[in-house]
C-alpha cells in the first residue's frame, strides 16, 4: 500500500524522487515474489568512454541475469501523458545495454551468459493508495 504522507511534499504535490524509489522498491518485491534474486540495486556508473548511468535492479533467476529498468509515474493525466514504459527511449535503450555488458564485465560474467534487459512500469496512485505493475520482458534487444 502506498504511504501517501511520504510521497507529498509540504505543498501536496508528488515528490517524485521518492516516488521513484517507492517504484524500485515495489519493483523489488515483485521480482521477489517471482522468484527471481536481487544481486544489487542501483549499480551506478560514473563518466566513462562507454556510458555512464545507472541500472535500477540486477537480479537473476535460474541462469539468467536481468538488468530491470524501473520506470514509475501517477496515472496518466488528460493532458496525454505517456505511461511510464514510454520514457525508455533508444538512448536510454543503448545507456542500459552498455551498462548490463560494463556489470557483466566488473563481475567477469561472459557476454555470451544468458543475460537481458527487462522494464518494469509502476503506475502509484496517491489517491487510491494502490500501485499497478506492469513487467516488459526482454524489452530492450
Amino acid at each position: 500500500m502506498l504511504n501517501c504522507i511520504l510521497l507529498l511534499t509540504k505543498q501536496n504535490k508528488v515528490d517524485y524522487k521518492k516516488l521513484g524509489q517507492y517504484g524500485e522498491d515495489i519493483a523489488c518485491k515483485y521480482l521477489q515474489e517471482k522468484g527471481y534474486r536481487i544481486l544489487e540495486r542501483n549499480f551506478y556508473k560514473e563518466s566513462s568512454a562507454v556510458s555512464k548511468g545507472e541500472i535500477d535492479i540486477i537480479c537473476k533467476k535460474g541462469k539468467v541475469i536481468f538488468f530491470v529498468e524501473v520506470k514509475t509515474s501517477v496515472p496518466p493525466r488528460r493532458d496525454g501523458s505517456f505511461s511510464p514504459e514510454d520514457r525508455v527511449n533508444f538512448q536510454k535503450q543503448r545507456k542500459l545495454k552498455n551498462l548490463s555488458l560494463i556489470w557483466l564485465s566488473k563481475n567477469k560474467i561472459s557476454f555470451e551468459s544468458p543475460w537481458q534487459i527487462d522494464v518494469i512500469s509502476v503506475v502509484a496512485n496517491v489517491d487510491k493508495k494502490t500501485a499497478k505493475i506492469r513487467h516488459f520482458q526482454n524489452a530492450v534487444e
